[in-house]
């Protein structure tokens, strides 16, 4: 049932949602177990598009317990679904090889017709460097490296020629990715926390997606605030390097309508939390347990939850500068939440706040 709001006076700015879309971490307990997690995950997808969602997207994080390999779950996320875009938010392209990215990519977005859309990022954890292996020069420098070798290979550039015997092809064959998936290239977002990053997003000619923690905002500016200098900055930018509209931009948030009270308490409650332990909140049974108990990275701040009575919720998110700015936004689920409770969530936010928005449910 669609609950009617009373609040439906948007700030002047304020961009129509064309797209919703839902971000989980496809998380499991250490009393299921990891498949029965990977199966949960499916099935979120599978309700989101029964509801008209238009896209979900699953955040890649290693050595815990959350999915930690996209590509290959999208596959098979695809085979269960007939709609509904699958993408990554975020692949860290430090600890990825570019080629072989390139040919998983292809693969998958192929066997789901073409839905995919994947985000990477230049971020960095120190502490994988471990596990992956050092590189010669700074990890950030490093993704990007990487990055820039994995857009070529996606758009199908030649890699190689091979230039003398014993290569496995004749001398002269030009060397590309294969299997190519035409349209791939043009569904690459950059996932973005700062204005740096949007800059070099619209440089590499990348959709733009942002995150729930930023970094580089100026004394006293708000995440909200912050984020819609990024979209602008990254707007601008986009226009003044290539003469076009910037492409559509989404922005992930914890928007939590309560349709209950006891759903108000809940969310209340994990808004506590969040504020309280920032990054470290709402994990699964088993999940490592952050050993930085702050509310975000130094110099770091993260997204506000957005919860209450429906109302309330859709008088918040409308009054909030930087999602007025987005084309799309992507429900940020708890992940510490089960899939009864994900389903709830997303369902009450499409039939209560999502249409004051001015979204509208896929047919």
């Amino acid at each position: 049932m669609t609950l009617a709001l009373t609040i439906r006076l948007p700030q002047p700015d304020f961009r129509p949602k064309l797209r919703l879309g839902f971000n989980t971490r496809v998380a499991f307990n250490d009393k299921d177990g990891p498949a029965q997690g990977l199966r949960d995950g499916i099935a979120l997808y599978q309700a989101a598009e029964r509801l008209g969602y238009q896209s979900g997207w699953s955040y890649q994080r290693h050595f815990d317990h959350y999915l930690s390999s996209p590509l290959p779950f999208f596959a098979a996320v695809g085979q269960h679904t007939s709609r509904i875009t699958l993408g990554s938010a975020v692949i860290p392209m430090r600890y990825q090889d570019p080629i072989l990215l390139a040919e998983a990519a292809g693969t998958t977005d192929l066997l789901i017709g073409g839905r995919l859309e994947l985000a990477v990022s230049t971020g960095a954890t120190a502490a994988f460097d471990a596990v992956f292996g050092p590189v010669a020069t700074d990890a950030r420098t490093e993704a990007k490296r990487r990055q820039a070798r994995f857009l070529a290979a996606v758009r199908g550039d030649v890699l190689h020629r091979v230039d003398g015997p014993g290569q496995g092809a004749p001398e002269g064959t030009e060397l590309r990715v294969t299997p190519h998936s035409p349209g791939l290239a043009g569904r690459i977002r950059q996932g973005v926390s700062s204005v740096a990053s949007a800059i070099h997003a619209a440089e590499l000619g990348l959709s733009l997606i942002t995150g729930t923690v930023q970094h580089g905002q100026d004394p006293g500016e708000s995440f909200s605030d912050h984020q819609a200098r990024i979209i602008q900055t990254y707007r601008v930018t986009w226009e003044l390097l290539h003469g076009t509209k910037a492409p559509p931009v989404a922005v992930a948030a914890s928007v939590l309508p309560g349709t209950t009270d006891e759903l108000r308490d809940t969310y209340a409650a994990y808004d506590h939390e969040r504020r309280t332990f920032g990054i470290a909140a709402s994990r699964p049974a088993g999940a490592l347990t952050p050993t930085a108990r702050s509310n975000a990275p130094e110099g770091s701040q993260i997204s506000p939850v957005f919860h209450g009575a429906p109302d309330q919720v859709a008088a918040a998110v409308l009054a909030d500068p930087g999602i007025a700015l987005a084309d799309e936004l992507v429900l940020f689920l708890p992940p510490g939440f089960g899939l009864p409770q994900n389903i709830r969530l997303l369902t009450d936010l499409a039939e209560t706040v999502a249409p004051a928005l001015g979204w509208s449910p896929a047919a």
